[in-house]
């Protein structure tokens, strides 16, 4: 992705200082009772040329811990303080580089991490889309054990592949592809359960939209954030699925936004804030570009839809 998206962020640039240069507004889609409800956004930056590209994150239950992952191998923790539940400091600290199964550095190609999940024993599970694999790392600065690949992905797509990770209440661990090969073929998604992949979900692919991350919710459902680049901005959609055997079920629609709501949001976590609202906060990957930031964003699930089945 991080390549094929910087071509086309540079080649929209002047479109985009345009169209804020005419004062060009965008809102987030209504939709009536079934729209997430924005919340609220938060600007993040630190000194230090590795800060940027964050592609993935997860949230403590209480939403005030965090762990980031960017596409050029790092990683980073930290503390998110709170005013009436809304975001009113960041801290994080220091950014890790991630290694691979002999200690050494994941740099460039091989260093294109784009998922993250966290185990019930607190190990790090990160997909990679340069080398198509997912690592488990037992601490930020451990050496990767690598997870056996499943025969479907030598057939993904170069710099497209595992852009989303996710683990289910039970430890099984889903994860997808950016690109499915064409937009009228499902993504494929894939299961490591029992210390082996299969491939038998199929999640249906709608419009020009891209998988960019995932998270299983407190619900147990599965959420999932995708995004369109639309030459002067970005979409977002998060789409929300239940699993039952074999077969996603359940397809709701939580929220799609007008270009240039948002930054490139690419990572998701949802999580149950202190008034039993489900909570989708999402992180954005600036493609270390000047025109572009780093900015977490949140959006509250309205409770009707919350319940919905």
């Amino acid at each position: 992705m991080r390549r094929r998206l910087a071509i086309a962020l540079t080649t929209g640039l002047f479109g985009a200082l345009l169209a804020m240069s005419l004062g060009w507004a965008v809102h987030a889609r209504s939709g009536g009772a079934g729209a997430a409800i924005y919340l609220g956004s938060w600007s993040w930056w630190m000194e230090g040329e590795d800060f940027g590209g964050w592609s993935a994150l997860e949230l403590s239950e209480n939403g005030r811990e965090f762990t980031a992952v960017s596409d050029r191998g790092h990683v980073i923790s930290g503390r998110i303080a709170r005013n009436g539940g809304m975001i009113a400091s960041v801290t994080a600290g220091p950014i890790h580089g991630l290694r691979d199964e002999t200690g050494a550095r994941l740099r460039g190609f091989r260093g294109d991490s784009e998922g993250l999940a966290i185990g019930p024993d607190g190990a790090l599970y990160i997909s990679f889309e340069g080398a198509h694999r997912v690592g488990r790392y037992a601490t930020p600065d451990s050496a990767a054990e690598w997870l056996p690949r499943a025969p479907g992905f030598k057939e993904l797509q170069s710099n497209s592949s595992l852009e989303a990770l996710a683990i289910d209440a039970r430890g099984t661990l889903y994860t997808l592809p950016e690109r499915s090969g064409r937009i009228t073929r499902p993504f494929p998604l894939y299961r490591w359960k029992n210390g082996s992949w299969d491939a038998k979900l199929r999640l249906p692919r709608r419009g020009n939209f891209l998988a960019v991350g995932a998270d299983f919710g407190p619900d147990g459902r599965l959420y999932l954030l995708e995004r369109d680049f639309a030459g002067i901005g970005f979409r977002t959609r998060v789409r929300r699925f239940e699993i039952e055997g074999d077969k996603l079920t359940h397809e709701t629609e939580l929220l799609q936004t007008s270009t240039g709501q948002h930054d490139n949001l690419e990572g998701l976590s949802v999580w149950r804030d202190q008034g039993g609202r489900i909570r989708l906060t999402m992180i954005s990957d600036d493609n270390y570009r000047f025109f572009q930031r780093t900015e977490f964003v949140e959006y509250a699930v309205p409770e009707t839809l919350a319940k919905s089945r």
